[in-house]
């Protein structure tokens, strides 16, 4: 069929003529120039045996999944030595979905068409490319949220990282993976402790790796807040892996989200060359999941140091304490029996003294009184005839005086006591012309009617 129909058109050619024609026009124009192109690797595979690398190489719309161009590549010898060495130089496996840039030759094979033969793979294109990415979302971080992330110098200062750790960490909330490595490291080292601590640790099991997981992982977050478990610490652990496996610590909501959080966040990640953002955001990041039950062990140690040290020193103070009391106890025991002996001594003098001043005393006092009595009486009885001599010559003065004035003695004189009705009066208002009187004489008692009243000057011979 296929001789018929060559032989009835001759313009035609076999399919490896055309394919070595094309062969020899692409390496005509292509020859052995290399190019450096930027890309992502898809349907990647790897001959371990072979050491063969078979992927393709596409380019994808900015805004839109739509892929653009696609083209087959493949990398061995000292290309898959370079893809070894970036591996180890980022720490990113050479796999789907990650950006690149690398240096290819053009080839075409008339078994297997056209591709692209990898030369080289540029290391510093990737590692920029992922720290463009850190860069802005760190920024993003700064600029949206002044209010619980700012920058210090080189230092995040997070709501989270100025939280305090309470004195002891038990009670803890685990967001990791459950068939993690990392994880099994850290409750191993944290129930093994030498000191037998006890934790309560709750698991909240998630995917911790690949960017596109971010979302379930932050869902965990908010399940730890919205538990109303009073944790000591919110702790974030998965194992190693490549750079593009820790992507999901600088998403920016995740690492948002940690900076916010009200209880201490202490991250594992098992990223050993560099911090991821989410370790920037927490309270305290350690490298790897054991270093954080190792830093949770040694921080309830140095509380219970601070305790033993604490007891210690009230052990030593009371011991120094009681001897100081008991050697003040001893020196006052000394003082007292020393100074109740010396006021014995001192009273029972004094009592001497009383008693022979009580025996001797008595006598010289009653003697003393004896004599101021003697005195008295002898004073008593000289004042007594002095008083009585000088009362009795008052007594006759006054009994002169009392002669002299008595009535009797005045109407012996001359005078007279004149009576109006039965009283005395010298009043001479009383006494009118007709008034009986009654005048009384030395010797005798005369009525006599008033006949006539005469008011005197006062200017008389009675007058001195």
């Amino acid at each position: 069929m296929e001789v018929q129909s060559y032989q009835s058109n001759p313009s035609a050619i076999r399919l490896s003529e055309l394919t070595s024609q094309i062969r020899q026009a692409i390496e005509g124009v292509f020859g052995n120039r290399t190019f450096w192109v930027i890309a992502d690797v898809t349907s990647h595979t790897f001959k371990a045996q072979s050491n063969y690398h078979y992927f393709d190489l596409v380019e994808k719309d900015k805004s839109s999944p739509k892929i653009l161009t696609r083209i087959a590549a493949r990398a061995w010898g000292n290309a898959a030595i370079n893809i070894s060495n970036f591996e180890q130089a980022t720490g990113q496996k050479f796999t789907n979905d990650i950006n690149v840039l690398v240096q290819v030759s053009v080839q075409y094979n008339s078994a297997f068409g056209l591709q692209l033969n990898l030369v080289d793979i540029d290391t510093n294109f990737t590692l920029g490319l992922f720290e463009q990415q850190r860069k802005a979302t760190l920024e993003r971080l700064l600029r949206e949220n002044p209010d619980f992330i700012q920058l210090a110098g080189t230092q995040y200062i997070t709501r989270n990282n100025r939280l305090a750790l309470n004195k002891v960490i038990q009670r803890i909330a685990v967001i990791s993976s459950a068939t993690s490595a990392g994880y099994q490291d850290f409750r191993h080292t944290l129930d093994q402790n030498t000191f037998e601590y006890r934790f309560l640790v709750d698991d909240y099991f998630a995917l911790v790796q690949g960017e596109s997981n971010a979302k379930q992982f932050l869902a965990k977050i908010v399940e730890v807040f919205q538990s109303g478990r009073e944790y000591d610490a919110l702790v974030i652990i998965r194992g190693g892996g490549a750079q593009t496996d820790f992507l999901i610590f600088d998403n920016y909501e995740l690492s948002r989200a940690i900076a916010k959080f009200p209880i201490p966040v202490i991250t594992g990640i098992g990223h050993q060359k560099n911090e991821t953002i989410a370790d920037l955001m927490a309270h305290t990041a350690t490298k790897t999941p054991t270093k954080v039950a190792e830093l949770i062990v040694a921080h309830n140690r140095n509380f219970e140091e601070q305790i033993l040290s604490l007891q210690n020193t009230i052990l030593i103070k009371t011991y120094q304490l009681i001897n100081y009391h008991k050697d003040r106890l001893t020196h006052l025991n000394q003082v007292t029996v020393s100074t109740t002996r010396n006021l014995i001594h001192e009273q029972h003098r004094n009592i001497m003294n009383l008693s022979r001043l009580v025996l001797t005393n008595p006598r010289i006092i009653i003697s003393n009184r004896q004599k101021d009595l003697s005195n008295v009486i002898n004073n008593l009885q000289t004042y007594h005839r002095i008083y009585f001599s000088n009362k009795r010559g008052y007594i006759g003065h006054f009994q002169s005086v009392v002669r002299l004035m008595s009535p009797q003695n005045i109407l012996n004189k001359g005078f007279a006591i004149i009576e109006v009705n039965g009283q005395i009066t010298g009043n001479t208002d009383a006494i009118e012309a007709g008034t009986e009187l009654t005048v009384r004489l030395a010797k005798a008692e005369i009525k006599t009617t008033v006949t006539s009243k005469t008011i005197l000057n006062g200017n008389d011979e009675f007058n001195l």
